[in-house]
Parts: C-alpha cells; sequence; structure tokens
C-alpha cells in the first residue's frame, strides 16, 4: 500500500502530516484557523547524579488539555462548531507535533543552564514529541482497526522514527500508546505519541548493557534472538503467531498481563520491516488486543510500547519489538506501583506468567 504523505504549518508553527490511504484527498489545502500561543520553550534535563540518569522538568505540561468533552476534542477533525488540532473535516491517520512536548528545539528560557551544583548539570531537553491519530472515530480504538488501517499506522511510526531519527543529539525514538483512564490518559480520542529522547532511558540503558554482556559471553549472539528463540521451543508462554512474528508472556513478566510481539529477525526498528512483516504484524497484534479486551469482558487499560535500537552506539545490539501490558489484574482490581515498585524499581507480580499465558489463550 502507498501512502499519500502531505505536510502542513498549525498556526503556531507546529507540523502536522498527514498520511492519506487514498491520493486527492485535498485535506492539506485545510488552514488553521486559530490564533494560538506561541509552542512552550524546551524543558529541562537534570542529572540524578545518585542513580546516573537524567530527569526531564517541563513545567508547561501542568497546563495541557485534560479530558475534554466530546464536542471539544482537540484529536477530532475541525467542524463548523470547532477548531481542532487537525484543520481537515476528515483524516485516516495524522501526526503532528505535541503542543505540550517533553522534549523539543523551541528556545530555552535564560539560555543554556550549566548546573545547579557541581553535583547537578543542567542541559535543554532537546528532541521532539508527536502525537499519532489513528482514526478520525472519536468513540473507536486501535483494537477496532481494520488490518489495513494498522499497516497505515505502521508505516506512518516507520516514516517518523526515520525521520526522528536524524534530528542532533536524538538517542532514541519511542513510539507509544497508553489507553484507559486507569492509565492516566488525559484524551479519550484514539492516539499514541512519539517521543525523539535526547538521552537514552533507563531501561533502554540496561538492555543494551545486559545484550552486550551477552554478546561477549556467546561470541556475538543477540540476546533478544535467544530469549525468543527460547520462547518459541518452550511454547508454555506463547499467545499466537504467524509466519513473521510471534506474541509470547515473557518468563520474567512484571506487569499481571503483558506480552510481547517480535519478528522473527533482528531489525533496529520499524523502517527496517519489509512489507511482508508489516502486513503481518496487524492481525496478530488486534489479535492479542481482542484477548485483552476479552479477558474480563471490558475494555482493558494497557500501554503499548515499541522499543526500537538506539541511534547512536549499541545499535547493532537492539531488536525491535512491541510490548503491551496491562495494569489490571483481575476484574475489579488494579495493580499499584507502591513501595517496592515505586521506591526500589523491583517487581513482584500478582500472576504467574505462565497462567496468564493460558488465560489469553482460552479467550475465545
Amino acid at each position: 500500500m502507498t501512502l499519500v504523505r502531505s505536510a502542513v504549518t498549525l498556526s503556531d508553527g507546529r507540523e502536522l502530516i498527514y498520511f492519506d490511504e487514498k491520493p486527492d484527498s485535498g485535506r492539506a489545502k485545510y488552514q488553521d484557523t486559530r490564533d494560538l500561543p506561541p509552542p512552550p520553550p524546551a524543558s529541562q534535563l537534570r542529572y540524578d547524579p545518585l542513580v546516573d540518569e537524567w530527569v526531564a522538568v517541563a513545567a508547561h505540561r501542568q497546563t495541557r488539555t485534560f479530558l475534554p468533552p466530546s464536542d471539544a476534542c482537540p484529536l477530532c477533525p475541525t467542524n463548523a462548531t470547532f477548531a481542532s488540532e487537525i484543520p481537515a473535516p476528515d483524516y485516516d491517520v495524522v501526526v503532528f507535533e505535541n503542543q505540550f512536548p517533553s522534549f523539543s528545539y523551541r528556545e530555552v528560557p535564560g539560555g543554556e543552564i550549566t548546573e545547579l551544583t557541581d553535583m547537578v548539570p543542567v542541559k535543554p531537553g532537546l528532541g521532539r514529541c508527536e502525537v499519532v491519530c489513528f482514526t478520525s472515530d472519536h468513540n473507536s480504538s486501535f483494537g477496532a482497526l481494520t488490518p489495513a488501517r494498522v499497516r497505515t499506522v505502521v508505516d506512518a511510526l516507520a516514516d517518523r522514527t526515520a525521520e526522528m531519527s536524524e534530528l542532533p543529539g536524538v538517542a532514541q525514538v519511542f513510539p507509544f500508546e497508553n489507553r484507559g483512564v486507569e492509565i492516566g490518559v488525559t484524551l479519550h480520542h484514539p492516539h499514541g505519541q512519539i517521543y525523539a529522547y535526547p538521552t537514552v532511558p533507563p531501561r533502554t540503558a540496561a538492555m543494551v548493557r545486559a545484550a552486550r554482556k551477552h554478546a561477549e559471553k556467546t561470541g556475538g549472539r543477540n540476546l533478544y534472538a535467544d530469549v525468543l528463540a527460547a520462547e518459541q521451543a518452550a511454547k508454555v508462554r506463547v499467545i499466537s503467531a504467524n509466519e513473521h512474528w510471534t506474541a509470547y508472556v515473557p518468563a520474567a513478566a512484571r506487569w499481571p498481563f503483558e506480552v510481547q510481539l517480535a519478528p522473527h529477525r533482528q531489525v533496529a526498528d520499524l523502517p527496517a520491516l519489509t512489507e511482508e512483516e508489516r502486513d503481518a504484524f496487524g492481525p496478530l497484534y488486534l489479535d492479542v488486543l481482542r484477548r485483552f479486551d476479552g479477558l474480563f469482558g471490558k475494555p482493558m487499560p494497557y500501554i503499548s510500547a515499541w522499543h526500537q535500537a538506539v541511534v547512536g552506539a549499541g545499535r547493532e545490539l537492539g531488536y525491535l519489538h512491541l510490548q503491551v501490558f496491562s495494569i489490571r489484574r483481575a476484574a475489579d482490581k488494579l495493580k499499584f506501583l507502591a513501595g517496592s515498585e515505586s521506591a526500589m524499581g523491583a517487581f513482584v507480580s500478582d500472576v504467574v506468567p505462565e497462567k496468564a499465558a493460558q488465560m489469553l489463550r482460552d479467550v475465545v
């Protein structure tokens, strides 16, 4: 499928890109009629020497839109009574710069700050944050998309990954979706986000360290490839599979219900997927989401996270995969990240992974 890509500029200077499934949609001709203030400046990155991590401080995000009524949704198409973030009256998939970004290349207030103390350096939170709308239907969900639309989303994410990876100082590109008020979504419309991080996030850094250690120990073998092969051989935690992808519950799953979907060959990121791999992903992922919603007979809150290779050193160690997990541990119970998880980062799982896999397989 060949997408038609057209970019426009919103009234405050942010970029918006339509990904149309048919030619001659004419959506790029619509202008943003709003009178918007300039985008906020870049956030700060403050270094935490106690754990060797960077923390972003983006105070402007306190004012972001929070659960507006459906007739004032900023992710719906613009209509006669409300001008939204999307000027066109309809769309297939659309991507635009976040109005309240965690990272950006906007002006830094007061110039670059070099340190707060001799132990805490500070630098601008340079990067990019985008919003991805999967459908113009406010009342839909990712799980209700057609396989063809999922393919459009994958192509859009691949396009953005390739372009954002070329931005100066970007360390990793991270597409994700938050679904459900239990997760903390602030907009009900089906959408995801893409972060172009200026530093390697802690989980990715840990994965790179583990992958490098495994490669050194095994003469260059890829850690994730070996884990995937072991799960395929064990079978007990595999949910479903096709010619190009396998979906399985990790043996040491941290979340009550967690599934990873991995291509059968090592690729660094979404742009590296073949046409056949992109087509095969949608049906398998939609099946996993159907099983999630079928577990307790109601929409499952989840986070869906694409783990891609880093842009710089360690890129050869990466192995693209999607992690989707839920904090729901029973029909009427949520897993809260309390003392051990939040304070120590030490997870205690409430559901045995093999049992979780069997429950997901049993959903009809």
